[in-house]
């Protein structure tokens, strides 16, 4: 078994990475998709972020008004009070859907997508669950949380995905169909996302494995076969009572 972690900025092409190595055998989650079904009505998450950011955040359909609550957070300065409710429930749904992948198959390799792996961790630490707590055994829920929040514990390899901040804009831009004045907006939207995140130099420094992704598929795509036979290889040296659990 081998636990992959698959990061970079927003725009960075990390789902185009997840697509290439699903094609070649591997088992992928999107950390964005598991957020998704955690936020949907009924569900503790959704429940939450109602009780912390008012009623006014939930639509007509019954659901988070997502525009709304990005606003709230990206714009409106609590984007770490949203990560602290979102966060700690997708690291507990990645850990689990890792483990039903393993019992199916011991050898396999699964890769968790996500723009945030080293952002979880730094939010954790601003949070105060400091050194102490992610180094340490858990002894309540809030510090098991914490624990989880130190990547090296649920990750064996990590990839990072890298890219020209003006184009991962210019993707984020393309990506929701912006135009005009609009396309204006949403380059302002990405630059603010951006600025949330760690920047590639930092995060390629603690990756075991770098693509960059220039915007050449052929390219990005042979970086992504060499890569695999790597994971290949290694999955088999990790069994499961020797991985990072």
């Amino acid at each position: 078994m081998l636990r992959v972690g698959l990061t970079g900025g927003l725009g960075s092409g990390k789902s185009t990475v997840a697509g290439y190595l699903r094609e070649l055998g591997a088992k992928v989650v999107e950390a964005d998709e598991l957020g998704r079904a955690l936020m949907e009505p009924g569900q503790p998450v959704f429940w939450e972020i109602v009780r912390v950011f008012g009623t006014e955040i939930v639509g007509p359909d019954g659901r988070l008004d997502r525009a709304r609550l990005a606003g709230l957070a990206f714009q409106g300065g609590r984007l770490n009070e949203l990560n602290a409710i979102v966060h700690p429930a997708v690291i507990l749904a990645q850990r689990e859907w890792m483990n039903g992948v393993f019992a199916r198959d011991p050898k396999a390799v699964a890769v968790v997508e996500s723009a945030l792996i080293f952002e979880v961790e730094r939010d954790a630490r601003a949070r105060g669950e400091n050194e102490t707590v992610l180094a340490g055994a858990p002894t309540d829920r809030s510090s098991s949380l914490g624990l989880l929040a130190d990547w090296r514990r649920r990750i064996d390899r990590m990839v990072v995905v890298t890219a020209p901040d003006e184009l991962k804009i210019a993707r984020y831009a393309d990506r929701i169909g912006a135009a005009g004045t609009t396309r204006a907006l949403a380059e302002a939207d990405a630059r603010r996302r951006l600025a949330h995140q760690i920047p590639d130099a930092e995060k390629a420094a603690r990756a075991d494995f770098v693509l960059e992704n220039g915007g050449d598929a052929t390219a990005l795509r042979a970086q992504v076969e060499a890569l695999w036979l790597r994971l290949k290889a290694e999955s088999n040296k990790y069994p499961a009572n020797l991985s990072l659990q």
